[in-house]
């Protein structure tokens, strides 16, 4: 099942995306919450109702007649994890991690599968990261590996979205890795019965009609099982929040002469059975924002 966050005649929606069109939950089932947070929280009894509304005849959105929202507008928690694909780590010039680096990207950095990467005044070092992300669909702590799969919602195609300069100042990197519009992800969140092996999922990066990015989510040094396991040691994953798992090599920083894109370049990661998203980087018009 892709469940979707949409907006159709002006107004927020939550559905399923199936074959001939989008289905609307409101519509059809008015008394699951508005929210894919909200619907996530509800449990497998909501994911239960969706999915037997999905299998019945009902009205549906026809494509081209509403717009794909982030999947999770306010997540709880963005959490990365750095320097997790071998390849990444070497053309880095860094040594491969005895731990797992983790780092958080603020909820402001948020974007659609479509929205605008705006590309801060303050640097020209802007950078892609292709990455599978997965959403918490049950509130967790202390998970074992073994067990980890049973805490996933779906999957998504994340682009960790790095100001280099501003990421290498400050030890977490949290400050380059949060920029507003720097977390795009989508299209959808896709249930786990439909991705198979999620360690196993050809991951594509191009920026314009380049292909910068290629592999396989099999070459993950730390796999989700043991991301989530990492994580829930130290603290509880609520419902909605969004792991980004890591980036391959194909970087622009790594490229020589780098690659960093720039306003008018357009970024497209695509990842097997989960989709792909598509952003355009455009320049900042800086202006001050007071209440």
């Amino acid at each position: 099942m892709r469940l979707a966050s949409f907006i159709h005649d002006g107004k927020p929606r939550i559905g399923v995306v199936l074959k001939d069109g989008m289905l609307d939950l409101a519509q059809v089932t008015p008394k699951l919450p508005p929210t894919m947070k909200q619907f996530l929280a509800a449990g497998d009894q909501a994911m239960d109702i969706a999915r037997k509304a999905a299998d019945m005849d009902g009205p549906r959105i026809p494509f081209g007649e509403f717009r794909l929202r982030p999947p999770i507008s306010q997540p709880g928690k963005i959490l990365a994890i750095g320097l997790n694909y071998k390849d990444h780590v070497e053309e880095g010039g860094r040594e491969l991690p005895k731990h797992q680096i983790w780092f958080n990207k603020q909820h402001n950095a948020i974007n659609g599968p479509a929205g605008n990467i705006v590309a801060p005044a303050v640097s020209d070092l802007l950078d892609y990261e292709g990455e599978l992300c997965f959403v918490i669909g049950k509130r967790c702590r202390h998970v074992p590996k073994a067990r980890a799969h049973e805490v996933i919602a779906g999957y998504m195609v994340g682009n960790d979205v790095s100001v280099r300069d501003w990421q290498k100042r400050s030890p977490t990197m949290q400050m380059g890795k949060s920029f507003d519009t720097h977390a795009p992800t989508g299209p959808w969140i896709v249930t786990p019965d439909e991705i198979g092996d999620p360690q196993n999922l050809g991951l594509k990066t191009w920026v314009n009609d380049e292909l910068r990015q290629d592999a396989n989510t099999s070459q993950m040094l730390f796999d989700i099982g043991d991301q989530i396991e990492h994580l829930t040691q130290a603290f509880t994953l609520d419902p909605g929040d969004i792991i980004f798992t890591g980036t391959p090599a194909g970087v622009g920083f790594a490229m020589d002469p780098p690659g960093y894109v720039k306003p008018g370049d357009v970024v497209r990661i695509e990842i097997e059975k989960v989709g792909s998203i598509q952003n355009k980087v455009i320049e900042e018009i800086v202006q001050t924002v007071i209440g």
